[in-house]
């Protein structure tokens, strides 16, 4: 590493340090100018959820184009639903409307790529065995 990319991050910690020492700096939450009724909190984690939750997006979608079960994980996504499933209620706990609604549609997502995962397996052993009785 070079002399000035650690000045560089050096720089840049010094000045994460002195930011993170400036409370007053900071927003309080107050409802939003775009959104009345919500908290900025609310909106952070309306942006937050919504990259989290779908993030397994692709997957589900490259499993659909391929047909196929290959490289996907059901337990991973069968523990990821079980969980989501507990910060739904969590959600329902603080009485945090990202936490719920980015949740929900995590379940449904998750609850789908098992689905899929199951359906490819069944018509893949359902092939590997009609190739068996044909050959």
């Amino acid at each position: 590493m070079g002399s000035s990319k650690r000045v560089q991050w050096l720089g840049f910690f010094v000045s994460v340090l002195i930011l993170g020492g400036c409370a007053e700096l900071a927003l309080p939450d107050e409802e939003s100018l775009l959104f009345p009724g919500f908290q900025q909190s609310e909106i952070v984690g309306i942006v937050a959820g919504f990259g989290t939750t779908f993030a397994a997006l692709p997957d589900l979608i490259g499993m659909l184009k391929r047909r196929s079960s290959k490289g996907m994980n059901p337990t991973m996504a069968g523990m990821m639903g079980a969980f989501q499933i507990l910060w739904v209620y969590y959600g329902l706990l603080i009485v945090s409307r990202p936490v719920i609604l980015w949740n929900i549609i995590a379940v449904g997502i998750n609850f789908l790529m098992v689905g899929a995962f199951f359906y490819f397996v069944r018509k893949e052993k359902t092939g590997r065995t009609e190739a068996r009785s044909n050959g």
